[in-house]
């Protein structure tokens, strides 16, 4: 007699709902709830401008799981981090509960000229990596004052497009101040605006944000517990956004934003750290382009496509 074999479970594919941004959305009175505070004018103010940006170029928006973000009181976002403009996009995650996130930032940005006003107008957190007690401190107050803290505990833009190992200071601040951790996965930003490479303001963009279900701090859990459990989380929502992305390569050229295991030509996790740590010695790093015919007849060939 022979056991039958277990049937094997077929993991449905799941077709992304998108949406671009619209003038409504753009003008829309109650897009940041009955009551806003007026303190975050500033804020609301340059949500609306980004909403501009998304529309002018009609990137395509799947967001999933705003749901998980608590309507009222304290929460870590926890994300992985590909591009310049994650935040703008795990923002949107955020907003359908009216919820503005205070993000946690490198310190140069609000010494700028330009975005210093901004960042410090938005209430975000200023991180000064010699000295980031009182980053931690100051977003444990926040926390505990109910904002929505969001953190990208790589550290860094991960330039294998791979999740690296996360610093322990989420996890440590969602256990001082008794909130849960939201973990986050964002894809598709790195096409427009990534570490050692050109800004390219494409149009259409296709760019995915998942939340996951709050992962809430245990009594008597050890922050490296959390993160761990943390890690995992975020490292599902990856595979996720991965594997429902709705756009594909334009051709050999266009791989770089896939990571290698995926058979893309971005670096493997270990070669990204090697040119991370050259980097930051001080050595400029060669990013290699393709020959301007080969971006010309790719252009051409997106462009047919459509």
């Amino acid at each position: 007699m022979h056991e039958e074999a277990a049937p094997t479970r077929v993991r449905p594919v799941m077709v992304p709902t998108m949406y671009t941004a619209s003038w409504h959305d753009v003008v829309r009175r109650n897009l940041f709830g009955p009551h806003p505070d007026r303190r975050d004018r500033p804020y609301r103010l340059v949500i609306r401008v980004a909403l501009v940006v998304f529309r002018l170029f009609g990137f395509r928006f799947d967001v999933r799981g705003s749901e998980h973000v608590p309507t009222t009181g304290g929460a870590v976002l926890c994300s992985n981090h590909v591009s310049y403009l994650d935040f703008t996009f795990l923002g949107l995650g955020a907003l359908p509960q009216h919820r503005l996130v205070r993000f946690m930032a490198k310190a140069s940005v609000f010494h700028h000229w330009f975005s210093g006003p901004f960042m410090r107008a938005m209430q975000h957190i200023p991180v000064d990596r010699k000295a980031g007690t009182a980053a931690f401190e100051a977003a444990v107050r926040a926390l505990q004052d109910g904002h929505v803290i969001g953190v990208f505990p790589e550290a860094t833009i991960s330039s294998s497009f791979t999740l690296k190992d996360l610093k322990a200071g989420a996890a440590r601040m969602a256990v001082d101040s008794g909130v849960p951790i939201l973990p986050a996965a964002v894809w598709g930003g790195q096409r427009i605006a990534t570490k050692r490479r050109k800004i390219v303001l494409r149009r259409g963009v296709a760019i995915t944000v998942i939340i996951g279900e709050p992962l809430v701090p245990e009594p008597g859990e050890k922050v490296q517990a959390l993160l761990r459990r943390t890690k995992a989380a975020i490292e599902e929502l990856v595979v996720e956004a991965q594997r429902t992305y709705p756009d594909q390569p334009a051709g050999p050229d266009d791989r770089w934003w896939i990571p290698a295991h995926l058979g893309g030509t971005a670096p493997t996790l270990e070669e990204a750290a090697v040119i991370d740590l050259r980097h930051a010695d001080g050595h400029k790093v060669h990013v290699p382009r393709p020959h301007p015919a080969r971006r010309l007849a790719a252009l051409v060939s997106r462009r047919r496509g459509r």
